[in-house]
Formats: C-alpha cells, sequence, structure tokens
C-alpha cells in the first residue's frame, strides 16, 4: 500500500516493542503496546516485531487467538526469546563455556512443562521455599537448548547455550547474557528503535547499548509509591538510570514533570499520551444508554481498589438505580466476591471476569469508574471518554487530572473517599439528560486529543530527536555525557541510602 503524504513519517529502520510476556487477560499496558504496535502498521505502514523474554509454551496458540481476535494484524510478529532459540541454529562463541552442566533428572523436586507430550522445560526447585535453583529448557526434538544454574550459596549463575547437536557453545554468568545475544541476532546491524514497556524488562534493556539500536522505555505508571513520598521500589534501578535509555515516555505533562522535580532535569524526556480503540456505536444519544449503568475495567489486584467501586455503588443504589459491571480478573476476586455478598449487592454488582469484547459496553453504560491508587494515564478512561461515557475518578497520579475537568467532562473524587464517590454516581443520576448529553459531548471532544493519527506522529517525531541525540553524544560528547550520567547515579544513590528513597511499593 502507497504511504500517503499525510500519512505518519517515521525514520528509516526496524521497529521493536519489548515486553516481558504477554498475559492471556492482559489490560493497560500490554493492551498500549498492542494498539500503538498496529497504529504503526496502519498508518506508518511500518512492521513491527513485539519481542517477549517469558517462557509460556504456548505462543502458537497465543498468537492464533490474538490474529482471530484483531488484537495482531498482519504486520505484527509476536518473537519470544526460547520460541526463537528452538528454531534457529546457534554461533558458538569464539571461547568455549566456562561450565558444562548435567541435564535435571526428574524426581519429587523437578517439575516438567510440557507443550502436548513434549518437555520444553524443567525446572528444580528448593523443597523449603520453592526457590528455582536449575532450569533446563529444550527443543522440539527433545535436545538440550539452555541449562540455566544458581548456586544457593552464593546466588551465582551460570547460563549455557546448546547447539542441536548437544556441544555446548555459549556461556554467561546471567540470564541478561542470553538476552543480548538473541537481540543482536534478531536487530542485526540495520538501524533499529527498540521500545520497551515492561518495567521487568527494562531492568534488562537499559543495559542493551548498541550504536545502531535507539532504545525507548515507556513509564506506563506511576513511579512513586502510592502515598507520592518515594520513588517505586520496583522501578528504583530504571529510575536511577534513565539516561542509559536515548528517550523515556511519560503519558502525562504532570508526571514529566515530577520525574524531573524527583530526578533533576532529563533532556530525553517526553510526553506521548496512549492511543485507543474506538468503540462501536459511540456517541449515541442518551436514550440509547442505560442510565444508572457503571462500568469498570481493572484487573481484581490490590493497587486497583476495586472494593471501594463495589461499596460506593452500593450506598449510591439507596437514593438512585445504580448498578456495575466489573471486567477483569485477578487474586483479589474470591474477596470481593465476599464483599458483594456481605452487602447483599449481588442483583446490583457483577463480576464479568476477563472479556476481550468488554470495552463495547462503553458505548451503553451511563459511567465509568476509575478507583485505583496510581496510573500512568489509564487506556479505559480515555476509551470511555471517547464512546461519551461519563467517568468518575479518583484524583490519582497521573492521568485522571490529566484529562477531566470535574463537573464539566466527567467528575474527579479525592483519593480514597467512597462517599465521594457514591454522592457523585447520585449527582450524575439526578442531573437532567441534556445536561449530562453536554457532559458526554466535552468528554467526547477531550478524547479526541488522543486519536492514533496525532499519538503516531508524536512517536514518530520523538523517534527522529532520540535518534540525532544518541547520535550527536556518541559523535562529540560521549565522554562527557558518560560522566554526567555517572555523577548523576551516585548523587541518586547517595540520596536513597540517606533515606530520601523509600524502600517499599505499596
Amino acid at each position: 500500500m502507497r504511504q500517503s503524504i499525510l500519512s505518519p513519517r517515521f525514520r528509516p529502520g526496524k521497529q521493536f516493542a519489548l515486553s516481558w510476556s504477554i498475559p492471556d487477560s492482559f489490560g493497560g499496558m500490554t493492551g498500549a503496546l498492542m494498539h500503538r504496535s498496529r497504529a504503526f502498521v496502519r498508518l506508518a505502514h511500518h512492521p513491527v516485531d513485539v519481542l517477549t523474554l517469558d517462557d509460556r509454551l504456548d505462543y502458537p496458540d497465543l498468537e492464533r487467538r490474538l490474529r482471530a481476535s484483531g488484537e495482531l494484524i498482519d504486520g505484527i510478529r509476536i518473537i519470544n526469546i526460547w520460541e526463537w532459540l528452538r528454531a534457529h541454529e546457534v554461533t558458538a562463541a569464539d571461547e568455549p563455556p566456562a561450565h558444562v552442566h548435567s541435564p535435571i533428572v526428574p524426581d519429587a523436586d523437578v517439575r516438567d512443562h510440557r507443550r502436548g507430550a513434549v518437555v520444553l522445560l524443567r525446572e528444580r526447585r528448593a523443597s523449603e521455599d520453592d526457590r528455582i535453583l536449575a532450569v533446563d529448557r529444550f527443543r522440539a526434538d527433545g535436545s538440550l537448548l539452555v541449562s540455566d544454574r544458581r548456586d544457593p550459596e552464593t546466588r551465582e549463575r551460570s547460563v549455557v547455550l546448546y547447539d542441536g547437536a548437544g556441544s555446548p557453545v555459549r556461556g554467561w554468568g546471567s540470564v541478561w547474557g542470553v538476552y543480548r545475544y538473541w537481540l543482536d541476532e534478531v536487530i542485526g546491524q540495520e538501524e533499529s528503535f527498540l521500545i520497551v514497556d515492561s518495567k521487568t524488562a527494562a531492568r534488562f534493556a537499559r543495559t542493551y547499548r548498541r550504536r545502531n539500536v535507539v532504545t525507548m522505555h515507556v513509564l506506563h505508571g506511576s513511579h512513586r509509591t502510592a502515598d507520592g513520598r518515594a520513588l517505586s521500589s520496583s522501578r528504583r534501578d530504571v529510575l536511577e538510570n534513565l539516561g542509559d535509555f536515548d528517550s523515556v515516555v511519560v503519558l502525562t505533562e504532570g508526571q514529566r514533570d515530577d520525574l524531573m522535580r524527583d530526578l533533576g532535569p532529563q533532556a530525553h524526556l517526553a510526553v506521548i499520551p496512549n492511543g485507543f480503540n474506538p468503540v462501536i456505536g459511540e456517541g449515541g444519544p442518551v436514550g440509547d444508554r442505560v442510565r444508572g449503568s457503571g462500568i469498570m475495567l481493572a484487573s481484581l489486584i490490590a493497587r486497583k481498589r476495586v472494593s471501594h467501586a463495589v461499596k460506593a455503588v452500593n450506598r449510591a443504589s439507596a437514593s438512585v438505580t445504580a448498578t456495575l459491571d466489573v471486567f477483569g480478573e485477578g487474586e483479589r476476586r474470591p474477596l470481593l466476591e465476599k464483599t458483594i455478598r456481605s452487602l447483599g449487592a449481588q442483583d446490583r454488582v457483577r463480576l464479568r471476569g476477563h472479556d476481550p469484547a468488554a470495552r463495547a459496553a462503553f458505548a451503553t453504560a451511563d459511567f465509568m469508574l476509575l478507583t485505583s491508587k496510581a496510573e500512568g494515564l489509564p487506556l479505559a478512561l480515555v476509551e470511555a471518554m471517547a464512546a461519551g461515557c461519563i467517568p468518575i475518578a479518583y484524583d490519582i497520579p497521573y492521568g485522571p487530572s490529566d484529562v477531566i475537568v470535574d463537573g464539566r467532562n466527567g467528575f474527579l473524587v479525592t483519593a480514597g473517599d467512597v462517599d465521594a464517590l457514591a454522592q457523585r454516581i447520585v449527582e450524575l443520576q439526578r442531573m437532567s439528560d441534556d445536561d449530562v448529553a453536554a457532559m458526554r459531548r466535552r468528554a467526547q471532544a477531550t478524547a479526541s486529543r488522543f486519536g492514533d493519527e496525532a499519538v503516531t506522529r508524536a512517536w514518530a517525531r520523538e523517534m527522529e530527536k532520540a535518534y540525532e541525540r544518541k547520535h550527536a553524544a556518541s559523535a562529540s560528547g560521549s565522554f562527557i555525557t558518560r560522566s554526567r550520567r555517572a555523577a548523576g547515579r551516585a548523587k541518586r544513590r547517595i540520596t536513597r541510602l540517606s533515606g530520601g528513597y523509600d524502600h517499599s511499593d505499596a
């Protein structure tokens, strides 16, 4: 297909998106990654390879399901490290591996993981605490692919890669060495852009520095603890080394400003929101909606505080008609079911589980609830507004206050105030149809700023800037740049050791 002169223009080069995994019931971050990749293909006519590092064994089936659901389109491939290594002959290093491991022998402490009848992964775990001590990965023909050993005393690690004949050909003292080797093989020497979405993958990716690869990290969530007082411990290693990426992208201006306050000036910070999937039927008249019907798209985990939404709808229903459908799965489902029963709210609140088509409900729902402790810029929030579904959200970092003007295109509620959340639901139900229709139109107008064309153009501009920064620094100021980065890291470590950073990630 010929590219229109109005299409976003990307710098020549291959496009990669790196994440740890693609969960079965994925939410905001993975959904944003997949949507962005589809926009790159559809609007910029650039194919995207989505790279993953996890050990799930059903990638062929997963890819078929994602293509059937429309999440994967022509131009996007999923490439998993272990699947790729199983399918490609590995090259021998100049020096043989320092270690050669004996294969794991099946016994009571060993777990086999199969694809059909074939064992592809074998783990030995410590009987006392279930720690992984050893892992063997196999090819489909049963030959040993990778042996991975961890010393229980010293915690030292040895990873060895084998060729198809069973000979050890490469070895590393860390699995990150395998990751780097694999990226080199997949990317090659062509100019490339590697966008890292997962905070887990980012810890490794910041160490991957190649002249032909521009690395970009997206912070999808808050970089602070839930109380906002300190840096998140789960992100600290990456935050202390943001300069190792050629570009760091956040979703809101508020987070960019806070990052610079927390970490000092960062010339390579950019603000690019996530695009969104338009909902079929969006923008219908008020009569097409069920007044009083609420919707929530959220994983059932502690950070999402779904119980607050359940309690708020239950309290609001004492004054007006209010219901809630919650789409998502997670570890807190049993507790939420117990809460719903204890409130006698079974006829008002339904846990609908994971549903790939859940977003279609924004077209008919009256309002959506967002009660998280912290976010980046929730994709569901913008999608709801684009469909004219009124957002009622806790005023948390980051996202809600960046798009919601309280009382104009939705409602902002003091974080954690369940009574105020319930009152806003009641207030919305008591508004006239004309006032609600005007609020829906304003919500849709706000969401139009996040259209795919604008977002993809922003990515194209930032890629160009990141490329220029990377090559200008390597050409003229590499020593000074490295010195400044080292000084910045030392300063942040001193701050952390003196108690300036929190040691939890509540």
